[in-house]
């Protein structure tokens, strides 16, 4: 476990629950692919996982001296990290954006690389416009075919690292559709539980992250209800150690995974 003053990293020991059953998942990688099934809180909830940009475009960048660090690995690493976590409590989760050569990295430094694919391996659009339009189209007929069968509850969980001035820091922060009631909740959800962890892991620290509406192409495009991330800046020093330390990005996952949790517990 880290100890250094700018880890986010649960402290706690986890907790032993009975294993109910254990699922392989290949593209979480040799280290991720067997997941234990814990409970069943999760069950019959629907979730479509997505990470920021990919395949042409790597989103935001910082090129240090010696690494070049890349929106898309790590906003996909939390992602799988995340999708690991609602399937252990007995969610069916979906990773839209998919890189079968990478799964869960316990690396600082994620190397960049342009090809990942869709659910359906088919190639991201180099257009902007055309790969958001791809990921929607991908989520909304897995809804449809969801809904059909009778499940009501499906959400999106969009990741982002954000790109800014190199002396701004900036908390984990969250963005819903205009009148989304479901979005907004969830939202506000995973926010109270991201104040709560930092009142608990860095005290002195405060939490400075917020909440709003966001006129953005996949929470408007996506059926069932979403909520968009952004992990900090890419560009600060400070913020880079939230998801460069893997123990850091595994909290992330954690803390979102509990934040979704609190909500449908409501």
């Amino acid at each position: 476990m880290l100890k250094c003053p700018n880890s986010i990293a649960n402290v706690e020991k986890p907790e032993k629950n009975k294993v109910l059953a254990v699922v392989d998942i290949p593209l979480f990688g040799e280290t991720g692919r067997k997941v234990e099934i814990v409970d069943k809180i999760l069950d019959n909830r629907v979730f479509y996982i997505v990470s920021g940009h990919g395949g042409p475009d790597p989103g935001a960048r910082y090129t240090g001296k010696e690494h070049t660090l890349c929106e898309d690995e790590y906003a996909y690493d939390v992602a799988l990290r995340l999708a690991a976590n609602l399937i252990k409590h007995g969610a069916t989760a979906y990773v839209i954006i998919r890189d079968p050569d990478d799964g869960i990295r316990n690396d600082r430094y994620l190397k960049c690389d342009k090809d990942e694919k869709d659910i359906n391996n088919k190639p991201l659009p180099k257009k902007q416009l055309d790969r958001l339009k791809q990921r929607c189209d991908d989520i909304n007929k897995l809804y449809r075919k969801y809904k059909n069968k009778g499940v009501k509850s499906q959400t999106t969980i969009i990741i982002h690292v954000d790109s800014r001035s190199y002396e701004k820091r900036q908390d984990v922060f969250f963005y819903y559709w205009f009148g989304s009631k479901s979005g907004r909740k969830l939202a506000l959800a995973i926010h109270k539980k991201f104040d709560a962890k930092y009142r608990k892991v860095q005290a002195n620290r405060g939490y400075r992250g917020t909440v709003s509406p966001r006129n953005l192409y996949v929470l408007k495009h996506t059926l069932p209800p979403a909520v968009f991330l952004e992990l900090g800046n890419i560009r600060n020093k400070y913020d880079q150690l939230r998801f460069i330390l893997p123990d850091n990005r595994q909290a992330l996952a954690n803390w979102i995974y509990l934040g979704i949790k609190d909500a449908y517990e409501r």
